[in-house]
């Protein structure tokens, strides 16, 4: 009960910089983007705040308890990404002065179309990356507490709606920055403790590793999913009536709730088809998800996606539109890679301890909750109830930080770019949003965290990659190509995710390219793009819009720019909500704050 109480605190304080953020919230740029005055320091803070999420957090460690020392390609690729980033997207990206990612790519292309297509794209990446925030906020409070696995849904999406709802951008910013402080301390102290607490035979054991065959001691476990155990020997179990049965070989189904103990000496069951932890292969530095026979494959197939999906998660890139200019973009791209190297060496110790401490979670389904359980395994005491509160509270402020940069971008993309709405419409939004993607994470259960993230990571990689990295480094793009490209990577990951769900049992290098469609969709994405382009021309003024991305902000004009070209690059840079139309007629002047410093006002269109 004392670790759910250290939830209060958390819950509280994010509503309460919420609460002071509304006061700064007049117009919808300063709802999405803070009005871009947010400095590199605490911007950077911000990011690994909101990019440090449930995945990072408890995911990897309860990855790397499952399958092994492999799942740490994780962290090199969810890290490697912001090198790309920072050299490729930042600085353009903010230069454009557009508010959305579907914003910069109408004001590149001047494609309504493309605007909307790159709109329903975010929301795509959006919901499958809020879903397991919410699913591991309700796995986590029902591990610590008891409480039923939809009562952390729910206060989760309440804080998260309400807090951005009234602060908007510059609450989420705060609250991100103080959450990635506290994160760290959070995970930090506690990982010392239990690496001087466990003593020598669990930190030798943690580095050589052994197969978790049988029960060492009588073990309880509580399913959190549904689960079907396959049995190798006949294996006695006591249920909640405290008879000891004994099942033959075969399958025993475990519904979710069910809690049983497994005497000592008695033999571990296999689930969910994968290898018992700690098994031969374990301690080797690939990713071999299930066993499929394809390790290098798997890996690449999973650092393709992470370090290409990073450059094009619209949560992070909407992050650098609130930097004052360009080369504050880069500046916080470059403390974020410092900030999250930093974080990313945590995880493994709580990974290799758990492996050892609490191996059991891999039966149960809730291996994402190994973090947490640590503690009470170490010291039953006030010094594991202490940790263990610790630790949850750190968790529900991974789950806050990361909920409120997506459910931002997911609400902007709804009512800023689908439905062209005010400050009003998107405060509505973000509520109506927030309880969509709570009722969509109540059945999400089953799937593990860092599957959803993946998918998350691999939709941005096969669309918004192509698209940022072409739109912005390449003056041929057209917009049928872009559209083409988009829409391609879409579909392609889509159809390949729910083949994974739904279809037929695949084996070898299939399955693999199946569940982590990155390698084969990303490249197909950026041939199409660049093949339809090709068959078209790209519009008169596609370089005078690649000039503004990449001079100065406060570049002066080149002799060979005539101003009617200035003038379309100008206007090529601004969201279509903040410009006039593109063909025909006079332009309107935009609002002061939709140009970027130094940019000429247009006064007619090219």
């Amino acid at each position: 009960m004392i670790a759910a109480v250290a939830v209060l605190p958390v819950v509280l304080l994010t509503l309460l910089i919420g609460v002071r953020g509304v006061a700064a919230m007049r117009t919808t740029s300063d709802f999405l983007v803070a009005s871009r005055r947010i400095s590199p320091v605490l911007n950077s803070a911000a990011v690994s705040g909101e990019y440090l999420s449930a995945a990072s957090f408890l995911g990897v460690a309860g990855m790397l308890v499952k399958d092994g020392v492999g799942a740490l390609w994780y962290t090199v690729g969810f890290t490697a990404g912001y090198l790309a980033m920072l050299s490729l997207v930042a600085a353009p990206m903010r230069r454009s002065g557009a508010l959305t990612v579907p914003g910069f790519a109408e004001a590149r292309l001047a494609s309504p179309a493309l605007r909307r297509l790159t709109a329903v794209t975010v929301l795509v990446i959006g919901v499958l990356y809020l879903i397991p925030q919410f699913r591991t906020a309700g796995l986590v409070l029902s591990v610590v507490s008891g409480t039923p696995y939809w009562v952390g849904v729910v206060i989760a999406g309440a804080a998260v709606s309400v807090t951005l709802a009234l602060g908007g951008m510059r609450a989420a910013t705060y609250v991100q920055a103080f959450q990635f402080v506290l994160k760290l301390v959070l995970l930090v102290v506690p990982a010392l403790w239990l690496v001087l607490t466990v003593g020598p035979a669990v930190r030798y054991e943690a580095v050589h590793p052994v197969q978790f065959t049988q029960f060492a001691k009588d073990t309880a476990v509580t399913f959190e999913v549904d689960v079907t155990l396959r049995l190798d020997r006949p294996t006695p179990v006591r249920g909640p009536d405290g008879v000891l049965h004994v099942y033959p070989p075969g399958e025993l189904s475990m519904g979710s709730g069910e809690h049983v103990v497994f005497p000592a000496g008695a033999p571990v069951p296999h689930a969910g088809g994968g290898r018992l932890p700690g098994a031969p292969g374990w301690e080797r530095p690939l990713l071999d998800l299930g066993g499929d026979g394809h390790p290098l494959l798997g890996t690449l197939a999973v650092l393709a996606a992470t370090v290409l999906g990073t450059m094009g998660l619209p949560h992070v890139i909407m992050r650098f539109h609130t930097s004052p200019d360009g080369r504050a973009a880069r500046r916080t791209a470059a403390i974020t890679i410092g900030l999250l190297s930093v974080f990313y060496l945590i995880p493994g110790v709580y990974g290799t301890l758990g492996k050892v401490l609490v191996p059991q979670l891999y039966l149960s389904g809730a291996t994402d909750t190994a973090v947490v359980a640590l503690p009470s395994q170490v010291d039953t005491g006030w010094a594991g109830t202490t940790f263990t509160a610790l630790l949850t509270a750190g968790a529900f402020a991974a789950f806050l930080a990361t909920s409120l940069g997506l459910l931002l971008v997911v609400s902007g993309a709804t009512a800023h770019d689908l439905m062209s709405g005010g400050l009003r419409t998107l405060r509505g939004t973000v509520l109506v949003t927030a309880a969509v993607v709570v009722l969509l994470a109540l059945p999400a259960a089953p799937i593990d965290a860092d599957v959803l993230v993946t998918w998350a990571f691999t939709v941005a990689a096969a669309t918004f990659c192509p698209l940022l990295v072409l739109g912005i480094w390449w003056p041929r793009l057209t917009a049928p190509g872009a559209i083409a490209g988009v829409l391609t990577g879409l579909l392609t990951v889509s159809a390949s995710i729910l083949l994974a769900l739904s279809g037929p049992r695949l084996d070898g290098w299939v399955a693999v390219l199946v569940a982590r469609p990155a390698p084969w969709a990303v490249p197909l994405a950026f041939a199409v793009m660049i093949v339809v382009s090709l068959r078209g021309r790209p519009p008169s003024w596609s370089r005078a819009a690649m000039l503004r991305l990449h001079l100065g902000e406060r570049a002066p004009l080149s002799p060979d720019r005539s101003p009617a070209r200035s003038s379309a690059a100008a206007c090529s840079s601004r969201p279509a909500s903040d410009r006039s139309r593109w063909h025909g007629g006079r332009s309107s002047p935009p609002p002061p704050d939709a140009a970027a410093p130094g940019t000429a006002r247009p006064r007619t269109l090219p």
